[in-house]
């Protein structure tokens, strides 16, 4: 039987975002989750999953969701002035920013060490976050899985060659034992198999798919040098587009080829919705629209609650 994975992104991104993972969580809907560790309301988020805990069916597996593109440097702008815009302390960097700086020779060392300093830092709060909501868990009798540090990106960008190297060394230099690093490795040809499906998807979405399907088997070697399973995702091409309808129609397909190939499918969610009061200059304009504040994570809330229990 196929091992799947259903995961949601970007808890912590505001509060409205938080508590419509929430509720998929009181559900019981999802089996882990993504935190990010920068953005101003870290602090309140984590408080409301801690105080939600003890009346959770299980508490979903957290990952670090670590996030170079948008909220506040944890490592402060002094220590990565190359990440940052200007004095402001914001995250300044685009992913095609960062990818960029993977083949800058006289940049691509100073941005690694100061990737690290931010890496560490965002792992460091995210850890410890997680750490306590396990306590409660335990102190509760509510099952949790957790085992070791997870680690995940927004935008996947700990799959661009500079990131990914900054982040083995972080966990080397540091001896954290790392139980699980998602590998966005989607597979294309069953979405190319639903010809009728193929205009409802961003064509971006395409490119990005292929992007870092190239730098995937990288992610492939790490796990299975390590004993961590191999895994597909699910969640790239249709990003925005996880509504029921669809799923239901890739479903089968997609088990098979994670069967097939002796993987875990992740399927990936972004459930929760930004409010339009919880703009702020944390979060990347282009963003904003397109992707927070878009009725599709509402969509694609619903498709999670109607989901059957995990």
């Amino acid at each position: 039987m196929v091992k799947t994975d259903i995961h949601a992104d970007d808890y912590a991104l505001t509060v409205n975002t938080s508590k419509d993972m929430l509720e998929c969580m009181q559900a019981g809907k999802l089996d882990s989750i993504s935190i990010v560790p920068n953005m101003a309301c870290f602090e309140a988020c984590m408080e409301m999953l801690c105080e939600q805990i003890p009346r959770l069916p299980f508490l979903p597996l957290m990952s670090v969701h670590l996030d170079f593109v948008e909220g506040q440097s944890l490592a402060g702008k002094g220590e990565v002035p190359l990440l940052v815009k200007g004095d402001t302390g914001l995250m300044g960097l685009s992913w095609g920013g960062i990818f960029q700086y993977s083949y800058l020779p006289g940049k691509r060392e100073q941005v690694k060490t100061q990737l690290k300093r931010e890496i560490k830092a965002q792992i460091t709060r995210t850890q410890a976050a997680i750490d306590k909501c396990m306590e409660i868990a335990a102190k509760n009798e509510v099952p949790c899985k957790q085992a070791g540090l997870r680690l995940d990106s927004h935008q996947h960008a700990h799959m661009i060659p500079v990131v990914w190297e900054a982040v083995l060394e972080v966990i080397e230099e540091e001896s954290w034992r790392l139980s699980y690093i998602r590998n966005s490795k989607e597979v294309l040809g069953v979405f190319l198999s639903e010809t009728g499906l193929l205009k409802t998807y961003r064509p971006i979405n395409f490119v990005k798919n292929r992007l870092l399907s190239f730098y995937s088997h990288k992610v492939d070697r790490y796990c299975h040098a390590h004993g961590m399973e191999q895994m597909y995702l699910w969640g790239l091409v249709m990003s925005g587009r996880m509504d029921k309808d669809r799923i239901e129609k890739l479903y089968p397909k997609m088990i098979h080829k994670a069967g097939q190939d002796g993987r875990v499918l992740e399927i990936l969610f972004h459930p929760g919705m930004t409010l339009p009061e919880e703009v702020t200059p944390e979060i990347a304009k282009e963003a904003v629209e397109t992707f927070y504040l878009s009725e599709d994570r509402h969509v694609e809330k619903e498709a999670v609650l109607q989901l059957p229990p995990s």
